[in-house]
Formats: structure tokens, C-alpha cells, sequence
């Protein structure tokens, strides 16, 4: 079940109301950064929409800058992170350290979720 709705009754278009909730959500905290969204089907069958209605607010939360898609893993609320320079500065190390040693992007990738709960 989708912890979205929409009101078939309502005078605003589906797909904003989809928007409106995914872009609110991200901005009050209730979809933190890098919370998965259900995939455009999923949720199209979710809401008994078309799966173009769902695609299309995707698209618009995309441009928007709310949300990123990364290919089959999947589609995600945007960091609004990205800017940290702490981060940022330790991520340039960790990757040059990475590519020193030998590792693969795949590789490193996993050695930061193996410890990214620990």
C-alpha cells in the first residue's frame, strides 16, 4: 500500500497531487533524503493510475531537483546535502584512496554500505 493518495474528486490534476505530496514530504522531513520511492508502476498500480500520470510527476520532481533516479536501483528523494563540503572532502579522499588500492567503483561502493550501519 502507498503512503500517497489522490482524490479522483479533487479539481487538481493527479499527477500534481502525487507531486505536491512527494515535494512536501521531502520538505518537512517525512521523505528524509535517500528514501526510496516505489517504482512509477508500482505506485501507478498503488493509485489506480496510469502509469504515465506517476511518470510524468516523477519527471517534474526530477526537474525539480527532489528527487534522483539511478537506473534500476532505483529512485530516491534528493540529498540536500550534497553541498557539504565535510562530506564532500572526505568522499574525494575515500575515492582516491579507493582507486590507489586497486578497487573497483562497485567495490568501494560496497565497503561504504557494509559500513554505513556499523
Amino acid at each position: 500500500m502507498s503512503e500517497f493518495t489522490v482524490d479522483t474528486s479533487s479539481v487538481e490534476p493527479p499527477f500534481e497531487q502525487v507531486r505536491r505530496q512527494i515535494a512536501s514530504g521531502a520538505a518537512n522531513g517525512t521523505l528524509p533524503p535517500g528514501h526510496k520511492l516505489p517504482t512509477v508502476r508500482q505506485l501507478a498500480t498503488d493509485l489506480g493510475l496510469a502509469n504515465n500520470t506517476v511518470a510524468r510527476a516523477y519527471r517534474e520532481l526530477e526537474t525539480d531537483g527532489v528527487i534522483e533516479t539511478h537506473g534500476r536501483k532505483g529512485t530516491f528523494v534528493a540529498s540536500r546535502r550534497m553541498g557539504d563540503s565535510e562530506a564532500a572532502e572526505a568522499a574525494d579522499e575515500y575515492a582516491q584512496v579507493a582507486r590507489r588500492k586497486g578497487l573497483s567503483l562497485d567495490e568501494a561502493t560496497r565497503l561504504v554500505e557494509k559500513n554505513w550501519h556499523s
